[in-house]
């Protein structure tokens, strides 16, 4: 009876050091670290440090290639990684998108487009999984992937002042932003009427 008492207490003891230690991987750390330096770069931001500011966004950036390519060397993949690193991305760029727009190197319209398109997605992420009463599993096109290098590069470009220099290959990579990001929204909207077709709604089941 004693071990039976042991073994159930000691059971929450083992799935809280399982969720930590899942959360303290290698890969998690690594997105940690770009939330981290998320206030760090507005920050800088904030009091027009553009220089500095672009060293602390690359380095976030970097970290998000570093730590999918971790996670699958290693093989170390987590259910919290999954859903961390995305969340992770989609605050990076939108924040930085925000803040530029707010200081005038960037224009409203295409933190108008990012934004809608953010919305349409998650919206319909929740409308999926509501009707079809499953988890709808999300994983990135090659339309998302290459939106978001346009997007990052956007940001760079504000942060060196590329309009300045540059205006026309400004403008290219503005419009190029902007038609890739709504392009990739639309394919991600096919991809869920797609697999919500496949299924019968909970609803009528």
């Amino acid at each position: 009876m004693a071990t039976i008492q042991r073994s159930r207490a000691a059971a929450p003891a083992q799935l809280t050091r399982l969720s930590l230690g899942q959360l303290l991987n290698v890969p998690n750390a690594i997105t940690l670290c770009r939330l981290s330096l998320i206030p760090v770069f507005l920050g800088l931001l904030s009091k027009r440090d553009t220089a500095t500011a672009l060293y602390v966004f690359a380095a976030a950036a970097a970290t998000d290639a570093l730590d999918g390519t971790v996670a699958r060397w290693f093989d170390c993949r987590t259910e919290i990684g999954a859903i961390l690193d995305p969340f992770a991305d989609k605050l990076l760029l939108l924040s930085s998108f925000v803040a530029l727009t707010f200081n005038a190197l960037m224009p409203v319209w295409l933190l108008g487009v990012i934004i809608i398109r953010d919305i349409v997605l998650v919206f319909g992420y929740v409308m999926v999984s509501f009707f079809s009463a499953e988890r709808i599993p999300v994983r990135p096109s090659y339309l998302g992937k290459a939106a978001t290098c346009l997007q990052i590069a956007s940001v760079v470009g504000a942060l060196i002042q590329l309009e300045a220099s540059r205006p026309l290959v400004w403008s290219v990579l503005l419009d190029l932003t902007a038609g890739l990001t709504a392009l990739s929204g639309t394919h991600y909207v096919y991809r869920g009427l797609v697999w919500l077709s496949s299924r019968e709604p909970e609803m009528f089941a």
